[in-house]
């Protein structure tokens, strides 16, 4: 039997305490992620583009909150690419770094996508703030801004989803959380680079394509609690 000295101990507790981190932001960027998600086309809604604009302007500051919150979670994901890697790196340190790379991409993108984002709120407060832009040209500038957020978001994706497969992989080679999980974390997370290239190739067809999402949500929500009860399994678990 092979003696764990006190570094490699040392090391095996670090790897434990960042992967029940890694487990507690997959499940808070999903809080966060949603909250923005669902809040921002609510207030938006369906209509007339004056009726969007009075309903923006009476919830502005629920507005704010709901960009904010998906701020908070593309910061987020940098803290949970890191603890992916420290949780994965004695597995692979090499696709663990890629992962990560592909990861801290898609936060990248995710601040860009949130500049056009507060851009398309100041778009629906602008008759109210003397613009000096009719109607129309807003209605323009708004649809465009839209556009640019939905390839923006779809391109994201696919950086997250590379990445997502690559831990997921990782998960599956190490034997960390249950194989049936991590494959079918693999599986989701291909699933979500396929429909996010379909949605940038066939866009009309967006609303259909978004439910290939599903999986992964379930995928990351249950990696999310496995990790934060168990954390992974070290050598010295098995001894």
């Amino acid at each position: 039997m092979q003696r764990i000295g006190p570094e490699d101990s040392l090391a095996q507790r670090t790897q434990q305490r960042y992967a029940r981190l890694a487990g507690f932001v997959y499940l808070w960027l999903i809080v966060t992620d949603m909250a923005g998600f669902l809040t921002i086309p609510r207030i938006i809604g369906s209509g007339t583009f004056a009726e969007a604009v009075a309903r923006v302007v009476a919830s502005e500051r629920l507005y704010r909150t709901a960009l904010c919150s998906e701020l908070i979670e593309s910061l987020s994901t940098v803290l949970l690419a890191f603890a992916l890697y420290v949780t994965l790196k004695p597995v692979s340190k090499l696709l663990a770094q890629i992962a990560m790379y592909w990861r801290l991409g898609e936060s990248f993108i995710g601040g860009v996508t949130l500049i056009f984002s507060f851009m398309l709120l100041r778009l629906y407060l602008a008759p109210h703030t003397n613009s000096g832009l009719g109607v129309g040209e807003l209605q323009g500038l708004v649809a465009l801004t839209g556009d640019a957020i939905f390839v923006a978001f779809n391109i994201s994706a696919i950086f997250f989803s590379i990445s997502s497969t690559l831990f997921f992989y990782l998960f599956f080679k190490s034997r960390y959380i249950p194989r049936v999980l991590s494959a079918f974390g693999v599986f989701a997370s291909i699933l979500v680079m396929i429909a996010c290239f379909a949605t940038l190739i066939f866009p009309g067809h967006a609303g259909r394509l978004q439910y290939g999402w599903a999986p992964l949500f379930l995928a990351e929500v249950v990696t999310g609690f496995w990790l934060m009860l168990f954390a992974v399994k070290t050598q010295a678990d098995c001894e």
